[in-house]
């Protein structure tokens, strides 16, 4: 996080200077070409990364407390989000709702389960700001059935089936 009293503007000029960042498509296939390693930069609002790839930089001399998306994964808007391997050894990126946030949302559906209408449960539910990749749908889905299992001990109406929105909706990311 870029601290307040910084402005997020002098941070990226300073960090694409010193880290080399701003260099041409081709100046960065000869350095992947070279063994040499590149660095990205993205910033929302005032969270950053840094992504580099592998090779060598004066980065990981200068910098100490950096960390490897591939073993501790991105928190960042209740996403956790990660580089795992699948099981024919590619590796892929892995986004998913951040453990403690599920557990809210968790703890916030089985409480109200007893509360709202199916229909409100469901409207909050398809309300929630997580892009439906495979493994939020599949938190989704954890979701849905514990709310409805609640709702059945108590002998109340289950919410419906094809209720729950699971698509992904592609939008353009440097508008």
């Amino acid at each position: 996080m870029i601290p307040v009293r910084k402005d997020p503007e002098a941070v990226d000029a300073k960090l694409i200077e010193r880290l080399g960042i701003d260099v041409s498509k081709w100046a960065r296939s000869r350095r992947k070409r070279a063994g040499l390693l590149n660095v990205h930069y993205l910033r929302f609002e005032r969270f950053f990364v840094l992504l580099a790839s592998k090779g060598d930089h004066r980065f990981f001399q200068e910098e100490r407390g950096y960390k490897d998306v591939r073993r501790d994964s991105i928190t960042f808007l209740g996403h956790s989000i990660g580089y795992k391997q699948d099981s024919n050894g590619r590796w892929h990126p892995s986004v998913r709702i951040h453990p403690k946030t599920y557990r809210d949302l968790k703890a916030h559906f089985l409480e109200q389960s007893g509360r709202s209408s199916a229909r409100d449960l469901l409207t909050e539910l398809n309300g929630l700001p997580f892009e439906r990749y495979a493994p939020v749908r599949a938190q989704l889905l954890c979701l849905f059935r514990a709310i409805n299992g609640a709702r059945r001990m108590r002998g109340l109406d289950l919410l419906p089936r094809g209720g729950l929105w699971l698509r992904r909706s592609p939008v353009r990311v440097f508008k």
